[in-house]
């Protein structure tokens, strides 16, 4: 229940009816109740809207007429028979109602006494009578009026007891929810207690109650008493069980605030014992972080935030666990270097310089740097970019970063990605958490002490996803040179700048990262070293660095080219040159053992040398087959170590046309098979194969080294040129290497990792290649002196394939197709 109200009709806010200023509480008699129920309503009535309450037959409310409107509605009807139509507003915010804002049911009202305040404002004491229902409005100026009709009650009821049960249970909650509300003066008790007509009980408990207007609207709109009675029932409940909750709400809260209080004078005494004994006082920890954060070069929006955590740190008592979390995110502001940068170095020649000492090759990296240099020379700040270097593993991706860093003169960062799931390693976790830090991205710029190091992304590819989230969206905001101005860390909990960080992200495979991340970022090739560029690698920087770490001089071992070019043909097949750098490192070790033991050793090694200490060569060199044979031609492929050469072999058998396929192929080079052997069948004429032959003999095509998964498109020509020679048992040219898409159409189309397949055909010591034309701009990337030997045939049509890759002449012993 609420205290009862004085209605203002401009903002019908209620005054208590019950205080301790009123000398009586206004009730209904048995005698007033039989009389009220007894008389007649007038046909029209002026209507008076209320704005936040309702009124109920037989209860005295005051209320105080601030509207014009209202204020001469009631000096007319306080001249004549001071009777007025009230009804509730559906929006007290309405300043001037209509039909439409007010509700259809309200109550008969007696105007018992109009007082002049001295404020100036009337305050009118009135009755309410009988329930009425608007039929139309008859007048809007000055005032609505409106003809109504009586709304009749329904106040018999089937089961007596039944009822008196309800009452008297309202009776019950009612005196409860008076004990339990401290607002609620002890003499509205007296009141409950003295009603005896159960129909203004009902009405005088509604309209006290802690309702909204359209829940005391549904409560007076009720014919039936009884019903109206257990809805009465049903809301005193529901307020008694939120005035206890409140109650016990309060008493908890009460308690705990006299448990901190005595903490608090328990503290303020261990205080004065440890400033006594010299001990560490929290006062001066927080005026070191108040000095500390004066010298700080953030912005307002982030030096309030620190004030109002320092602010709270203050407050808190410091036994508790959550002092020590609070003191640690402060720490964390102040550590972190917010508008501290390093200066860059803009000698250009000097940082081209340190590129060139540490990496051999990578120009296309090392331009990029050097133009960024120079931009920032020229301009003097910009947004860093998003570099990303993709290629095969061991060609010098992750460590360019330092040197990167060594040449702008910035500090340098380097995050692993692989197999990171949890999105909060890049986000942080908010600090609500037990063990909650920031994420590895604030705490690594902690660690460098600048807010603009050479920041390398190492392994973005590897990147997964898990139920903790998709650390790759996250990076989303990290590496978009239009958000990263303001980064936003869980932890942290404010902005964090990283535009200035010049990130360099590093990955094997561009397919693995989400498309709106690789968008993000400049993708550079970083291909792989041809066998010279290996040699002059292991030379300038694998073997004095593992001559060093060994323990050993120039002196002590000398390795020629020829050994060099030994260990890299015959030992490793990759793009980079880590399993390289690992045979070097035995060879040294050789050295390093024969000087340890005292034993005589050649300080120059010969090739038989490495075949002692290396063991017998595991890898042969790509080796080129003949061309004796019909249907076996030699393609070029790519695969994760770099370029290789493929042999695609086919041969017929006596059957019924039925072509099968082997060699662990994917999907995409089977249906290059299937798309070469259509073409041919469509083509029979223009190759001089006889349409028969095609139904009389069944077609297998295998790629050796089953082991081995294969798949792509780049074997399609290959295929072509394979059957083709099989049907017309016409040799394959010489020395040739071939490569590209084909369509059904009979297009050729462009394929990727030209550079890789060259190599590997300059290493097989194939002499001419067969690309598509789109193809010539990778040939024209390549340096000269990588294709030097090499002849190159660009075509458009599968028919130029044909006509360049199978000279005329047949092959030993060929097949007569009949």
């Amino acid at each position: 229940m609420s205290k009862s109200k004085i209605i203002h009709l401009d903002n019908l806010s209620l005054q208590d009816v019950f205080n301790e200023n009123s000398e009586l509480i206004p009730l209904l008699t048995a005698e007033d109740e039989e009389s009220m129920n007894n008389e007649e309503i007038p046909e029209e009535l002026p209507i008076l809207p209320l704005r936040n309450t309702v009124l109920f037959p037989g209860v005295v409310i005051p209320i105080t007429a601030g509207r014009d409107k209202s204020i001469q509605l009631i000096k007319d009807a306080n001249k004549g028979d001071k009777v007025v139509g009230v009804v509730a507003q559906k929006n007290g915010e309405v300043e001037d109602p209509s039909i439409d804002d007010i509700y259809t049911t309200g109550v008969v009202a007696q105007i018992l006494r109009v007082l002049k305040m001295p404020d100036g404002n009337t305050t009118v004491i009135i009755q309410g009578k009988k329930r009425f229902e608007i039929d139309e409005i008859i007048q809007e100026e000055p005032y609505l009026k409106a003809k109504v009709k009586e709304a009749l009650d329904e106040r018999e009821v089937d089961d007596v007891k039944e009822f008196d049960a309800i009452i008297d249970s309202i009776k019950e909650l009612a005196l409860e929810v008076i004990k339990e509300n401290p607002m609620l003066p002890s003499e509205a008790s007296f009141a409950i207690k003295n009603i005896q007509s159960n129909s203004f009980l009902v009405n005088f408990i509604s309209s006290n109650m802690e309702l909204s207007v359209s829940q005391k609207q549904v409560l007076l709109e009720k014919d039936n008493l009884k019903e109206r009675a257990l809805l009465t029932l049903k809301n005193l409940d529901k307020e008694l069980q939120k005035l206890r909750l409140r109650n016990d709400i309060q008493s908890k809260t009460r308690s705990d605030l006299d448990k901190q209080q005595r903490e608090y004078y328990l503290n303020q005494q261990l205080k004065t014992i440890q400033d006594e004994l010299g001990g560490v006082s929290h006062d001066q920890e927080l005026e070191e972080m108040l000095s500390k954060s004066k010298k700080k070069k953030w912005n307002k929006e982030v030096g309030e935030a620190f004030e109002k955590e320092l602010n709270r740190l203050r407050r808190m008592n410091p036994q508790m666990a959550e002092y020590g979390v609070q003191r640690n995110y402060l720490e964390l502001m102040l550590e972190l270097p917010w508008g501290e940068y390093s200066e860059d170095k803009f000698d250009l020649k000097k940082a081209q310089g340190i590129l060139d000492r540490d990496h051999f090759g990578l120009e296309k990296v090392k331009e990029r740097i050097i133009e960024h240099l120079a931009v920032l020379k020229l301009r003097g700040d910009m947004k860093s970019p998003i570099i990303c270097l993709y290629g095969p593993p061991g060609v010098g991706k992750t460590s360019l970063g330092k040197s990167v860093a060594e040449a702008l003169g910035r500090k340098y960062v380097r995050m692993s990605l692989g197999g990171l799931r949890d999105e909060a390693e890049i986000r942080g976790h908010r600090k609500t958490y037990i063990g909650a830090m920031p994420g590895r991205l604030i705490q690594n710029i902690k660690k460098a002490g600048t807010s603009n190091p050479v920041f390398v992304l190492d392994e973005i590819d590897k990147l997964g996803k898990s139920h903790q989230g998709d650390p790759s969206s996250a990076m989303l905001e990290v590496l978009d040179p239009e958000q990263n101005t303001e980064f936003y860390d869980n932890y942290l909990e404010v902005g964090y700048d990283l535009s200035k960080v010049l990130f360099i992200a590093t990955a094997n495979n561009l397919q693995q990262i989400p498309w709106a991340l690789r968008d993000r970022m400049e993708i550079i090739n970083v291909t792989g070293y041809t066998i010279e560029e290996k040699i002059e690698i292991a030379k300038k920087y694998l073997l004095p660095k593992q001559l060093k770490e060994h323990g050993l001089t120039e002196k002590h071992l000398k390795v020629g080219k020829a050994q060099i070019e030994k260990i890299v043909e015959g030992y490793t097949r990759e793009s980079g040159v880590r399993t390289l750098e690992k045979q070097i490192a035995k060879v040294v070790r050789y050295a390093a053992k024969s000087i340890a033991m005292e034993e005589e050793y050649d300080v120059s090694l010969s090739n038989e040398d490495v075949e002692n200490i290396l063991g017998p060569a595991r890898l042969e060199r790509d080796k080129y087959e003949n061309n004796d044979t019909a249907g076996v031609v030699t393609g070029l492929a790519w695969t994760s170590v770099g370029g290789d050469i493929l042999f695609i072999e086919s041969i017929l058998s006596k059957g019924k046309g039925a072509l099968s396929i082997t060699g662990n192929l994917g999907t995409v080079m089977k249906e290059s098979s299937t798309i070469a052997m259509k073409y041919i069948k469509a083509n029979a004429d223009e190759f001089e194969i006889k349409p028969e032959v095609f139904d009389k003999y069944d077609v297998h095509i295998h790629v050796p080294e089953g082991a081995t998964p294969k798949d792509g498109p780049s074997a399609g020509i290959t295929m072509l040129t394979s059957l083709v020679s099989l049907f017309t048992q016409r040799k394959v040219k010489n020395k040739i290497a071939m490569t590209g898409e084909i369509t059904l159409r009979g297009k050729v189309l462009p394929v990727g990792g030209i550079k890789e397949k060259i190599l590997a055909a300059k290493r097989a010591n194939i002499k001419e290649i067969i690309l598509c034309e789109e193809n010539r701009k990778d040939i024209e990337e390549i340096k000269q002196s990588y294709l030097k030997g090499l002849k190159f045939h660009y075509v458009t049509e599968m028919s130029e394939v044909i006509e360049v890759a199978l000279t005329k002449q047949k092959v030993k012993n060929a097949k007569k197709l009949a």
